[in-house]
C-alpha cells in the first residue's frame, strides 16, 4: 500500500489546519515521555509494561490512549506477539525518531526553568490574593 503526502505544509494560524490537533496530541507530557523512552531503546522495542514501569504516573488506559495516538500518526510502530497473553512490543519510527530532537529540546528547556516559572507563579499567586481587611 502506498500513500501520498500532502503536497502543503501546515499553518498553524488557520483554524482550520490540523496542525493544531497534531501540536495538542505531541505536546502532552506522556506523548513526550513514551518518545524518550522509546528513543532510549531505539533502534529495539519496548514491551507495553517496560513503557508503563518507566513512565511514572501513567495509567493502564491513558498509555494506551497515547500509544494508539502515536501508532495512529505513523510516529511509533506497534508489534503483538502471539502469545498467551499475547506480548505488544512499541518502537519508534523514522518519523517518530524525528520527533525526538525536538521533544528534548523542549524538555531541557523545562526541566532548565521550572524554578523560574514556579517563582513567577508564586509572585503572581500573592498578586491575585486579595488582601486581608483585619
Amino acid at each position: 500500500m502506498t500513500t501520498a503526502k500532502p503536497a502543503r505544509r501546515g499553518d498553524l494560524f488557520d483554524p482550520r489546519c490540523p496542525t493544531r490537533q497534531l501540536l495538542d496530541r505531541i505536546g502532552t507530557k506522556w506523548t513526550s515521555m513514551a518518545v524518550k523512552v522509546l528513543a532510549e531503546a531505539a533502534p529495539g522495542e519496548v514491551r507495553f509494561a517496560e513503557l508503563r514501569r518507566r513512565m511514572p504516573g501513567i495509567s493502564q488506559k491513558m498509555l494506551s490512549v497515547t500509544l494508539r495516538g502515536l501508532v495512529r500518526d505513523g510516529l511509533v510502530a506497534r508489534r503483538v506477539e502471539p502469545t498467551v497473553p499475547p506480548g505488544v512490543h512499541y518502537k519508534l519510527t523514522d518519523l517518530g525518531r524525528s520527533l525526538e530532537a525536538p521533544l528534548s529540546a523542549l524538555r531541557t528547556w523545562a526541566e532548565a526553568h521550572m524554578a523560574d516559572i514556579e517563582h513567577n507563579n508564586r509572585l503572581a499567586d500573592d498578586i491575585d490574593q486579595p488582601a486581608d481587611d483585619a
